[in-house]
């Protein structure tokens, strides 16, 4: 029955063409510079699933390309989601800033909201209801962690190197003068590798639980059999 849904009303296409359009607009309406993780990771995404639209347009298919890169890629965004929601935020909605009564500064928080909650919302989304699945092996966990370890790693050398440098210390977490020095870093960014493993084993627990839910039942195996 589902392959009987022509290409185009497939909701795989029309998903991820909504991801792509909210990254592109999320990046291109605010001041976003790269040395943020923010940044960083909803290009990566832009990137990603801009490839995958090609990808299955060309071969019309909804299944995405590297379906092992997809895995890191959710991880990556919601990360970015939660850092800002949680850290830097502090809880607070973001929603009274999108109604803001000067146009400009409306805008910002709308290219904030973007990226930092539509677009990992989508990403995690398209994860939980599309495939494929087990793809992404729990042996691959510790490669996911690689991309945000590896920006607070470079961003703490970076201050180092490049004191002058604008935004020096791009999150409160990665200050020293915050966490009594470097090893108070350190300190938080085991504590963060410890979160972030959690939620890339939380990110395959529920691609395998889409899985389990679904595979055929042995009486729909049978009429399809028949």
């Amino acid at each position: 029955m589902e392959d009987a849904v022509p290409f185009y009303l497939r909701p795989q296409l029309w998903w991820r063409t909504a991801i792509v359009v909210c990254a592109a607009a999320g990046l291109l309406t605010g001041e976003h510079r790269i040395v943020f993780y923010t940044c960083q990771s909803n290009l990566i995404v832009l990137g990603y699933f801009a490839g995958a639209l090609y990808w299955m347009v060309r071969r019309r298919t909804v299944e995405a390309p590297a379906p092992r890169l997809r895995g890191p890629v959710t991880l990556w965004i919601l990360i970015t989601c939660l850092i800002s929601h949680f850290v830097l935020n502090h809880g607070a909605s973001p929603l009274p800033g999108l109604a803001d009564p000067d146009p400009g500064t409306a805008l910002a928080n709308w290219s904030l909201f973007l990226v930092h909650y539509v677009v990992p919302v989508m990403v995690v989304a398209d994860w939980a209801a599309f495939g494929p699945r087990r793809l992404a092996p729990w042996r691959d966990l510790p490669l996911w962690l690689l991309f945000p370890l590896g920006y607070g790693v470079t961003s703490v050398f970076r201050a180092i190197l490049f004191p002058a440098a604008p935004n020096r210390y791009p999150y409160p977490f990665l200050d020293p003068a915050l966490h009594g020095g470097y090893d108070g870093v350190a300190v938080q960014m085991l504590t963060l590798a410890v979160y972030f493993a959690v939620l890339g084993a939380l990110l395959i627990g529920i691609d395998r639980l889409g899985a389990r839910l679904s595979r055929p039942t042995s009486a729909e195996a049978l009429s399809t059999a028949a």
